[in-house]
Parts: C-alpha cells; structure tokens; sequence
C-alpha cells in the first residue's frame, strides 16, 4: 500500500507544483511584467528577484507535503474507503453547490484560528515566519509555507474524503478557487473596484487589499474566503481608500 501512496505523492506533487507555477507566473506576468499593471497597485516597490526565489522554494517544499495526504484520500477511494465519488447523479444534485459552499466555510474556520495561532510569538519563527519574509508579497507567496504549516493544514480536505460525500469534479474546481484566490490576494494589486470591495456583497469577501492589510499589520486579517470570523473576532481592517500598502524593503522580524 506504501508504494502505491509514494507514487500518487510523487505525481500529485509535479502536478500542484506545476499549477502553482503557471497560476501565479502568469499573473507576476500580467501585472508586474507588463509596463502598466492591472487595476490599482498596492506594493509601493516591485517584488524583488530575490524575494520570488524564497517564496518559489519554501512553495516548492510544501507541495510534497500537501500531496502525500490528498494520496492517502486517492488511494483510499480506489479501494473504496472513502466517501469520495466521480458520478455527479450519484447524490441529488443539490449536493454538488451545497458541499462546495459547505467546504469553504470549513475552509475559512479551519485557517482562520489556524491562522492566529501560527502568529503567536511560540510559533510564528518556526511555523509562519517565511510567508512573511518581506511586507509586500509577490503572487508566488501564495503558497509559500514553512513545512509546519503545510503539515498543520494539509491534512483537512483529506480527512474530510473519509466523513462526508464530495463529488472528485467538485474538488477539482475548489482546488482551482482557492489557488486564484491565494494568488490574487498576494499579487500586490486589488483588480476589484474599491467600491466593490468596501461595500455591499464585495465586502464579505478577503481580496488583495484586504490580505496585504495582514502583511503590514499583522495582527488583523487572518481570513481564508470570508471576513465573518475576522469581524466577529474583532481582527477586521481595511487600509484607508486608495492608500499604498506596505513596503517590500521592510522584513518581518
């Protein structure tokens, strides 16, 4: 069973590395490798080369590490030891927009209190500290994680296969969301208008000017998806209207 698990790891990791590197690549490129950028910048500087490389490589390390779980869930199914299923009219279709939206609210409540924990001064050296190595990330710190945060959050969809029915489709488009959500909320530009993020339904959600608040100021902010847990928590802020964020010549102690 082990050597089917290390196989399925070793694919699933050129896989996530590979997307990871065409999503946030092309958007380095669409914004910071183009003359005029898209919507309105937040980093006062560029990201610098060697920034990129930190966040490529600690990226680049978390991938086996997201990977050998998500092989045990897989291997798993193919014995038939999960709730995992490929046929969409296998559950009442209503499941399939329920168990997304199910997903991300366990999503966001999973990394919210994750999240603070990681940045208590008992963990954060150790656990957080290279997704914070300069104020103004770059698309490619999106996931960019010490290997103790990887291990700590890799495991929740996996474990998640094993209780409660998920269409494999469905999770393919999850996995999709949540890798442009990362990288745009790291890209150092907010592409929604600012009226939209401010106010109305926009407001509900964690976009780029809502997260780089949390790599000036890190003690607010600590959202996934929603901003429910950081308003109820009292950890919500928004940088004042059209102002610029952070700077990329300041490292994180």
């Amino acid at each position: 069973m082990l050597l089917p698990i290390l196989i399925t790891t070793a694919w699933l990791s050129l896989i996530i590395g590979a997307r990871y590197l065409l999503v946030a690549g092309g958007v380095w490129w669409l914004l910071w490798g183009r003359a005029n950028g898209l919507g309105r910048r937040l980093n006062r500087d560029r990201p610098s080369r060697r920034l990129m490389l930190h966040e490529v490589r600690y990226s680049l390390l978390s991938t086996p590490i997201y990977a050998f779980p998500a092989a045990i869930a897989l291997e798993a199914w193919k014995a038939g030891g999960t709730k995992l299923y490929l046929d969409p009219a296998a559950y009442p279709l209503w499941w399939l927009p329920l168990s997304f939206v199910l997903l991300l609210i366990v999503q966001d409540t999973h990394y919210y209190w994750t999240h603070r924990l990681l940045h208590h001064r008992r963990f954060f050296a150790w656990a957080h500290a290279a997704h914070h190595r300069a104020r103004d990330p770059s698309p490619f710190a999106s996931f960019a994680f010490d290997p103790a945060e990887a291990a700590l959050t890799a495991w929740l969809l996996p474990v998640l296969a094993f209780v409660i029915p998920l269409n494999i489709w469905m999770l393919a488009v999850l996995l999709t969301v949540m890798t442009a959500s990362a990288v745009m909320n790291h890209c150092g530009w907010e592409l929604w208008p600012d009226r939209w993020v401010r106010s109305g339904p926009g407001s509900q959600f964690i976009t780029a000017t809502h997260h780089s608040r949390h790599h000036t100021h890190m003690k607010t902010n600590y959202g996934l998806f929603f901003r429910v847990w950081d308003r109820l928590c009292g950890t919500d802020a928004m940088p004042p209207e059209k102002a610029q964020i952070g700077s990329t010549t300041t490292a994180v102690p």
